[in-house]
């Protein structure tokens, strides 16, 4: 696990940036495992950029994203599938053909999920998956619990992570109290990891998830057994550590 310290959000988003458009470069037909979230926005931000300036080429990516919550459609402004438009995928060149989400709109769970499960595995696995972290140690949206999930699934949301997304929403009762979410199993099998988080709200689940011990309780503790993690962090998220 390699942890590189950010001085604020802007520098964090810019170190991140440059790992995914290094990536990119290297291999331009590369898989690219997204997250939603406020976090990840300054990264896609420096993406964009980059294209702009004539720096990157996403013709050839193709991408897959970590969750969607159930029954929102695409078109409201709140569905991640909405979000991955507005903020990445309809500003640079990227073939929309090659973007993927679980189906939110899918009322059959285990289809969702093993329909998704089917399309990450005929990509051949995620090159880069790129992480958030949730104030209760949730990636994706793989919640605290007494195990480790391996393949997508449908989760009910805890308490904490509503009102956490309650700020997105008109109000509490509008949040959807589910969501379809790659599992620990999909996220692990990434040849490489990036997870971004700032914050001082986020210091006590660094601490925990990465300097404690592993447990279902703080899902991104599982990151410590993965061969190629970086975290990139603001001052603020490591002033526990």
């Amino acid at each position: 696990m390699k942890i590189i310290r950010a001085k604020d959000y802007q520098d964090l988003s810019r170190k991140a940036g440059q790992i995914i458009a290094s990536l990119v470069t290297l291999k331009p037909d590369c898989v690219l495992g997204l997250a939603t979230g406020s976090t990840p926005i300054g990264t896609y931000k420096y993406l964009i950029e980059q294209y702009n300036n004539g720096d990157l080429d996403f013709s050839q990516v193709s991408s897959v994203n970590l969750d969607e919550y159930k029954g929102l459609p695409r078109t409201h402004d709140q569905s991640y599938y909405y979000f991955m438009h507005e903020n990445l995928f309809d500003k640079v060149n990227i073939d929309l053909a090659n973007t993927n989400l679980p189906d939110g709109m899918e009322p059959d769970s285990d289809k969702a999920c093993a329909d998704y499960d089917a399309v990450i595995e005929s990509m051949g696995g995620v090159d880069l998956q790129l992480l958030g972290l949730g104030h209760n140690g949730h990636i994706g949206f793989n919640e605290p619990s007494d195990q480790f999930k391996k393949g997508t699934h449908c989760v009910t949301l805890s308490q904490r992570t509503i009102e956490a997304n309650t700020r997105f929403f008109a109000s509490e009762a509008d949040v959807p109290r589910q969501a379809y979410t790659m599992g620990i199993g999909n996220i692990m099998n990434a040849k490489k990891v990036l997870l971004v988080v700032s914050g001082a709200d986020k210091a006590e689940a660094v601490k925990n998830c990465f300097f404690g011990p592993i447990t279902p309780q703080w899902q991104a503790s599982i990151l410590q057994l993965h061969k190629d993690v970086v975290i990139v962090a603001d001052e603020a998220a490591l002033s526990l550590v």
